[in-house]
């Protein structure tokens, strides 16, 4: 196994042939729900790994922020499917997506309280004693902050990193857009953060809608996050990023420059 580094791509089925096709390329994420636990890999992720390109699997449901202990099962599937690409680390969200017994299909945001800390660092021990490698924790986007918030951004996220012992993924697009959406200085939370923790970065595009900046996954990276990344670098460059894509998918050309200009703006070699 080998550890994330320079440009890389998610992986997706309906891209799977144009990652395939990627000559410098040498580091992708992967869905783990999307991953079985055990047979075969799908094709396309069973072909990158014979062409030793690290895979990170990225997991979307375990609800670490959540109330209630993290699900034994699918912290089992993950560490499975983290054996299965021989992963260096996983990764998941600060965020909770379930309550009560009902799911709400999307990341949803905590509220910045000593409570919320403790909640996120108990999931994340449970979810460490099973995995087989070390785990990543990736902030989310969100519209709004709650009322009864205790910490700032900087402070929630730095106490849960030195309580759990957990990587950083920095998802720059998401500093982005909650910098943009509160009125704040995306540079001020870079410069309070501990970057040295950062195992690796997501970049990804968004659009205006209704007077906020939405983190759609499915638009062109903007030059401002561009920008961003440029600045993440200066200060310290995290050892790979990677382009997010997640519908409406642009023709090969399109792809490439987006990474093509990922690369000159953080000064890793293009992969394409």
């Amino acid at each position: 196994m080998t550890d994330p580094s320079g440009i890389g791509i998610g992986w997706r089925p309906e891209i799977a042939g144009f990652v395939a096709d990627l000559p410098g390329l040498r580091f992708v994420e992967v869905v783990a729900e999307g991953v079985p636990a055990s047979g075969p890999l799908p094709p396309g992720l069973a072909q990158l790994r014979e062409r030793a390109v690290t895979v990170v699997p990225h997991g979307v449901r375990l609800s670490l922020g959540g109330a209630e202990p993290v699900d034994p099962a699918r912290v089992a599937h993950l560490a499975a499917v983290a054996q299965q690409v021989d992963a260096p680390l996983v990764s998941e969200h600060i965020a909770f997506v379930r309550a009560g017994g009902l799911e709400a299909g999307h990341l949803l945001p905590l509220p910045r309280s000593r409570e919320a800390v403790d909640a996120v660092c108990a999931n994340v021990a449970r979810a460490q004693a099973e995995l087989p490698v070390p785990l990543a924790l990736e902030p989310i986007a969100a519209l709004v902050d709650w009322p009864d918030d205790e910490l700032d951004e900087a402070d929630f996220l730095t106490e849960i990193l030195d309580r759990t012992g957990a990587l950083l993924l920095l998802d720059v697009a998401n500093v982005h857009a909650n910098a943009r959406n509160r009125g704040a200085d995306p540079l001020a939370l870079l410069d309070r953060l501990p970057l040295e923790r950062v195992a690796y970065a997501h970049v990804a595009g968004g659009a205006e809608h209704g007077g906020f900046y939405h983190d759609t996954h499915t638009d062109p990276v903007p030059a401002a996050v561009l920008e961003l990344v440029g600045a993440l670098c200066a200060r310290q460059r995290p050892p790979a990023l990677l382009l997010e894509r997640d519908g409406h998918y642009p023709p090969a050309v399109e792809l490439r420059a987006e990474l093509d200009a990922l690369a000159a703006a953080s000064g890793f070699p293009v992969v394409t």
